[in-house]
């Protein structure tokens, strides 16, 4: 039998002897807040239908004529009131105009004045949100009283008013898509401008503001670096929210014949003009209809989406 004998290892070959390599899992990155909701959002199915919906709308705002060659505008009583068909797939209206023309032209000017109305609503919103929440006493009891005067006039009848103002001598109208722009943003901003002013008193108070205030953080950065990102969720939901009623709102006052008019297309002008002769046909009333009611449902589905997304309680 051969001798068993223990070699010790020398330090040299201990040095020379390549060690086995270690596999180390390297630590996930921490995801923010808007991360985890963008990734939340792509997972809903709402938020799917919703977007491309809306994408759908505002590809046609922006190139009706790549999904309707005819012309929106050109009328021959000959066709009137005929249904859909091949060579009109909403039919014509009772002047003789195509009906899905003038829906998809239509789309413009609807959008438009909607995305518009909101944007500019939620621009006075967030500055008077900002400053009643931020500095409050005084300042906030003067805004809020404002708010709430404001809000005691009924939309409608504070639309009709303001948009009747755009008149002449001779009772024409000369406001056109600025006045209802006009009247449109001047009411629309009231419940946005609540929000944001409750939000900003709940993040004012929080830790980190707290923390920067004691640091010796100026005033414009505080309400602008630290208060303001911190509090534009809820104000960015209701917007969302908001643009699909500001459409209706519009296709409700050029219904009414106080807001948009010809030669403008819009989908409330359409409406409108086919409630003469609703018994006789109806397809020139449903189209349009219908466009309305699925671009207040896809945004208001939208800000559903985003509010379910962004509020980490209602995950």
């Amino acid at each position: 039998m051969p001798d068993v004998t223990n070699t010790a290892v020398t330090p040299e070959a201990a040095a020379a002897t390549p060690a086995a390599p270690q596999h180390s899992k390297k630590p996930e990155k921490s995801r923010s807040l808007l991360q985890d909701a963008v990734r939340d959002l792509v997972r809903r199915p709402l938020f799917l239908i919703a977007s491309g919906i809306i994408f759908v709308l505002l590809l046609m705002a922006a190139f009706p004529t790549f999904f309707a060659s005819a012309d929106p505008q050109l009328c021959e009583l000959s066709r009137s009131l005929q249904k859909p068909s091949a060579d009109a797939w909403f039919g014509y209206d009772a002047r003789g105009c195509d009906v899905y023309a003038r829906t998809i032209h239509g789309a413009r000017t609807s959008i438009t004045v909607g995305v518009l109305a909101t944007l500019g609503s939620a621009l006075i919103a967030l500055l008077l949100g900002l400053v009643a929440g931020f500095y409050g006493r005084w300042v906030d009891a003067l805004i809020s009283r404002g708010i709430d005067i404001v809000m005691g006039i009924p939309f409608l009848v504070g639309a009709i008013v303001i948009l009747n103002t755009f008149r002449d001598e001779d009772g024409f109208r000369t406001g056109g898509i600025w006045g209802v722009l006009t009247a449109l943003t001047v009411l629309g901003w009231m419940s946005m401008a609540r929000i944001m002013r409750s939000t900003v008193i709940q993040t004012k108070q929080t830790d980190y503001v707290t923390a920067a205030r004691s640091l010796g953080a100026s005033t414009s950065r505080l309400m602008f670096r630290h208060v303001l990102p911190n509090a534009l969720t809820p104000l960015i939901v209701l917007a969302t929210i908001s643009l699909g009623v500001i459409i209706s709102v519009e296709a409700t006052l050029s219904f009414l014949g106080v807001g948009i008019q010809e030669p403008t297309i819009s989908w409330g002008v359409m409406i409108n003009q086919s409630l003469g002769r609703i018994r006789e046909a109806l397809h020139p009333l449903l189209f349009p209809a219908g466009f309305v009611s699925v671009t207040v449902l896809a945004f208001i589905m939208l800000g559903d989406a985003v509010r379910d997304a962004l509020d980490p309680k209602l995950r």
